[in-house]
């Protein structure tokens, strides 16, 4: 059922916002002061006037000059016929009523006029708040996006709803399309946009309520800007068109900026990746390379220098191999490309994987496992997050004392499950926890002693971060680190 919102008060607003009632109303208050003070209370002809002159300031304060004035003259006339000497007719015999009754009139036209000026700058006055909180809206409107081509999308939209007009559209010169508010036209023609834009001028239309305004950055014109349905103010239009440019050369500056850091970033990147590669590289080259060379130069060596030689071929082979694994699948993620089959898995037997993955590195370090029997189900990629146990593993047991337990434990909160490897390493400081998990860090003091590339933290990061989790740590020099990352519950 619609609910119609009826006021009884309608038909009488309109019909009092018409000429002819106002008229005949302020006629009938003259007629009605006339009465009360000619017929009912007797006063003196001072009092008649002033009463006359405040009525017809109301009127002039309420509806305008016009029927201000309209009453100013009945008011005298009616003055005249009844309140000066002789009563009852035109004539006024005494040169002081003349100068009473002149002065009345004049009185009554300047104080109307004056009210009706008072009204006008005030009409005015609010019309320009009205403007000034509007374009505020419509500024911030503009700064709520830094993407180029969703606010150029988004500008029409933003001139109807902030303007209360029918339609918009926005056009620049580098771009082909134009764009609308909505998917008609509603008389804003391509070719009067593109006008507008070469001229520099505004134009207006008022027969058909169009306006083109052209958008000014100083000097420079970016493109047009045309509303139809309404008819906004030169200084409103000028207005808009320089917010518009200004937030157009602001998210291009941006989208420029961007770029000019993404390629910083990236030529940063590829320097330190460089640098990293090389260095990590170097290492399992130099000793397939002594080795190769020992067994080329000295065909009569025995079975089991031969064999220690190959075995450190074998080995520093599959060092490079991973090497070159690592930063294959760093760069995948960073681009995106790697796809998750997330599916509910058991946490506790990815752990028991990766522990089985890890048994040779474990060595001597007594394991503890602390997993709830309740521990629900994740939804992960069980063969990333395994890699993710493995490499926080490996680095436990590659930092931690030989020996030292390492404690793997789990816990439920907040549909998050938590998974933390703890060892008794070294500890990281507070500086460099926060960059741990940067792409090619390794700690200051450790970077000498343990070989690795830095990017392992890294990987598991971003694989982390993939299935919707987070990744941290918390240590302390001297008493060792827990390495924990969360994934949420299926």
């Amino acid at each position: 059922m619609e609910i119609v919102d009826v006021s009884y008060n309608q038909p009488v607003t309109a019909m009092l916002s018409k000429p002819i009632p106002r008229y005949a109303i302020s006629g009938a208050v003259v007629i009605a002061v006339v009465y009360t003070f000619h017929k009912l209370i007797h006063v003196n002809p001072t009092t008649v006037a002033l009463s006359f002159l405040l009525a017809v300031l109301i009127v002039s304060a309420t509806w305008g000059l016009r029927y201000a004035v309209f009453m100013a003259v009945v008011a005298a006339l009616a003055f005249n016929y009844f309140f000066l000497p002789p009563v009852g007719t035109l004539i006024i015999s005494d040169p002081q009523n003349w100068v009473a009754l002149v002065a009345f009139l004049i009185t009554a036209v300047v104080s109307s006029q004056l009210s009706e000026r008072a009204r006008r700058e005030a009409r005015n006055a609010n019309e320009r708040r009205k403007e000034v909180e509007r374009l505020y809206s419509f500024s911030q409107q503009l700064l709520s996006t830094d993407n180029m081509a969703e606010l150029l999308n988004a500008v029409p939209r933003y001139v109807v709803d902030s303007f209360d007009v029918k339609a918009a559209a926005l056009s620049l010169p580098n771009r082909p399309d134009v764009y609308r508010s909505g998917p008609s036209s509603e008389g804003l023609e391509i070719h009067d946009l593109q006008l507008v834009s070469l001229r520099g001028e505004p134009k207006v239309d008022p027969a058909n309520q169009l306006a083109f305004v052209p958008l000014k950055m100083g000097i420079r014109i970016m493109g047009s800007l045309g509303v139809s349905g309404g008819l906004l103010s030169r200084q409103t239009l000028d207005a808009a068109g320089s917010l518009i440019a200004i937030a157009i050369e602001r998210a291009g500056t941006i989208e420029k900026l961007g770029r000019a850091e993404a390629s910083r970033e990236s030529e940063q990147l590829r320097s330190v990746l460089l640098d990293s590669v090389t260095h990590e590289f170097r290492t399992p080259l130099t000793g397939i390379k002594a080795s190769v060379t020992t067994l080329l130069g000295n065909p009569s060596l025995d079975e089991p220098q031969r064999q220690e030689l190959l075995t450190v071929i074998d080995e520093e082979s599959d060092r490079l191999n991973r090497l070159v694994g690592e930063a294959a699948e760093m760069s995948q993620l960073d681009a995106g490309k790697v796809e998750f089959d997330l599916r509910p898995h058991a946490m506790s037997d990815t752990v028991r994987e990766a522990l089985h993955e890890t048994k040779q590195i474990l060595g001597q370090h007594p394991v503890e496992i602390h997993l709830p029997d309740d521990l629900p189900p994740v939804r992960m990629d069980a063969a990333r997050i395994k890699e993710v146990l493995v490499q926080l593993l490996e680095n436990a047991a590659k930092y931690s004392p030989a020996d030292s337990p390492i404690h793997v434990t789990g816990e439920v909160k907040n549909r998050l499950v938590t998974t933390s490897v703890a060892d008794r390493g070294p500890g990281i400081d507070d500086f460099e926890q926060s960059l741990i998990f940067d792409k090619f860090y390794r700690g200051r003091n450790q970077r000498l002693r343990v070989q690795g590339t830095g990017m392992g933290l890294a990987i598991s990061k971003a694989i982390v971060e993939a299935h919707g989790g987070q990744v941290g740590v918390t240590s302390q020099p001297g008493r060792g680190s827990v390495f924990y990352f969360s994934v949420p519950v299926a």
